[in-house]
């Protein structure tokens, strides 16, 4: 395609997704879907796979981040949250994408649980991708352990980070507080699950997060701290299912 056409096709996509914040059919569409998928109703999230992992992600943030990823061409991905590991998995795969483009060198994939399952040790280190990956066992937001990932970091060119473990405001804070200087201008910080603070009561009533207590309320907290990211609103738009809204923030300065 030559470069004029993808232009085009760029412009063309700009302009119709900037119409479907005004089309209610279409976002009564989005909130109707999203209310039967949820957890404790369709459980639609548990799904997927990525390469044999299980990936515990909503579609269509993966293809987000699989455009954010080959946009940004980081060498260090930093994620919090391991669960199965399929998200670790699928970030190592686009990383061994770029570099087999030439595009990056040497890049890793560090993620970091409080609690990183014997299943998910197994998985991931019988994987063929093991050998980009890093995993880091404690809490995301223990000094020691953000003290490692800065050294980790300090070596590399571009960094982007990845923040789905604990979805308190209070967690979440700290994660970026920690780990968003990280993120290299033109990368992403994206936040996990901040749809949490819009979705119906029910859905996180056993858990200790909810409205008012989310990582959307930690997104808004932290902006007002840091002026150093926006949030790109042009993916909740196009994606119009998505479990980040207001969670994509950009490092523009």
């Amino acid at each position: 395609m030559a470069d004029d056409d993808l232009k085009k096709y760029r412009d063309d996509s700009i302009e119709r997704i900037s119409t479907y914040k005004h089309n209610e059919s279409l976002q009564e569409a989005s909130r109707s879907f999203f209310e039967q998928i949820g957890i404790g109703k369709a459980d639609y999230v548990y799904n997927f796979f990525w390469l044999g992992i299980p990936i515990i992600q909503i579609p269509q943030d993966v293809l987000a981040l699989q455009e954010i990823i080959w946009g940004s061409k980081p060498d260090l991905i930093i994620e919090t949250g391991i669960a199965w590991g399929g998200s670790l998995i699928f970030s190592a795969s686009m990383l061994a994408i770029l570099e087999g483009c030439g595009m990056i060198e040497n890049a890793q994939v560090v993620g970091i649980d409080i609690d990183i399952r014997e299943h998910t040790w197994q998985g991931l280190n019988n994987h063929p991708l093991k050998n980009k990956i890093t995993m880091i066992q404690g809490s995301s937001i223990d000094d020691k352990i953000i003290s490692q990932v800065k050294q980790i970091a300090a070596g590399k060119k571009r960094v982007m980070v990845c923040l789905d473990s604990n979805h308190t405001h209070d967690h979440v804070l700290a994660e970026l507080r920690g780990y968003a200087p990280l993120v290299s201008i033109g990368c992403y910080c994206m936040v996990g699950d901040t749809i949490i603070e819009d979705a119906p009561d029910q859905m996180c009533s056993q858990r200790p997060w909810g409205k008012n207590n989310s990582p959307k309320t930690a997104v808004w907290k932290f902006l007002e701290e840091n002026n150093n990211f926006t949030i790109d609103k042009t993916i909740d738009e196009k994606l119009l299912v998505t479990g980040s809204p207001d969670g994509y923030l950009k490092r523009t300065k």
